[in-house]
């Protein structure tokens, strides 16, 4: 039985994974280790293989070793500007063309389905955050947004209440807004 605490190391490992699931995972790992209630993260994903080719030193410091394993390797960026709005800070994105894809981690809340039904009609924006932060039903969550340059995209969803390896949601459709406004950075 595997231990249910995976460090990046042994997420990296998972054979099933496409190096963009792994990738994804890595960096849910990492931020777990940060804690919760923490402002948005962005990561460029660079393949790894070509890093290593066009700087050993640096992959070596990295840990990537010889590996011929196709992956990616997360590199975090700058923090966040303060303030700004999320949609806008994506908009003002440029990748070279070495960055193969790249990563947003935010928090969240979110709403079971049907919740919408009680939803109050008319609210203001400030209105309708307010009735989701005191909904009864609400669940924190972190997600790890991932996507490619040729359009292949992965999310990892890891609840507060579910906060352990085990236990965290993968798919490319989780959450579409995010990763379609990832896409965008590469247009």
């Amino acid at each position: 039985m595997s231990d249910a605490t995976n460090s990046p190391d042994d997420v990296s490992k998972l054979p099933a994974a496409t190096p963009l699931t792994r990738a994804a995972l890595e960096i849910d790992e990492y931020a777990a280790t940060l804690g919760w209630d923490l402002p948005a993260r962005l990561f460029a994903l660079v393949d790894s293989a070509a890093l290593r080719k066009a700087d050993p030193r640096i992959a070596e410091q990295l840990g990537l070793g010889d590996s011929e394993e196709p992956g990616l390797t997360p590199v975090e960026q700058d923090e966040l500007p303060a303030g700004m709005e999320l949609d806008k800070f994506l908009g003002t994105i440029a990748w070279p063309d070495a960055v193969a894809g790249c990563a947003l981690v935010v928090e969240r809340l979110m709403l079971p389905p049907g919740s919408e039904q009680s939803r109050p009609r008319n609210a203001s924006d400030a209105q309708l955050a307010e009735w989701v932060a005191n909904h009864p039903k609400r669940e924190e969550v972190r997600i790890t947004a991932a996507v490619l340059r040729n359009g292949k995209k992965e999310i990892a969803l890891r609840l507060r209440s579910k906060d352990v390896a085990r236990e965290v949601l993968t798919g490319p459709d989780l959450v579409p807004g995010l990763t379609e406004a990832l896409l965008a950075t590469f247009s």
